[in-house]
């Protein structure tokens, strides 16, 4: 099992909505893997397959995002969400 971490400056003018926060919690809760999603490094990521999770995280244009992923194929799986996350819209 490996960890793979990725960061990420959201760049969609109103930030994780519903849809892609949809996108990328669906994504997530299928890759196999215990995925967490973090707004700032110094608090706790939220478990990224839960939408209502990624939504309360109140991402905004302009901010910098973590993807942590533990897992088999971790670095495989933090690509893919890494993509999902920044083509969202």
């Amino acid at each position: 099992m490996s960890t793979a971490t990725r960061t990420i400056t959201i760049t969609d003018p109103v930030g994780i909505h519903a849809r892609p926060a949809s996108q990328f919690a669906q994504a997530a809760a299928v890759s196999g893997c215990t995925v967490t999603l973090s707004k700032d490094p110094k608090t706790a990521g939220v478990n990224a397959s839960s939408i209502l999770s990624v939504m309360g995280l109140g991402i905004k244009q302009g901010d910098e995002v973590t993807i942590t992923v533990d897992g088999d194929d971790a670095d495989k799986v933090a690509d893919s969400l890494a993509d999902t996350i920044s083509k969202a819209e």
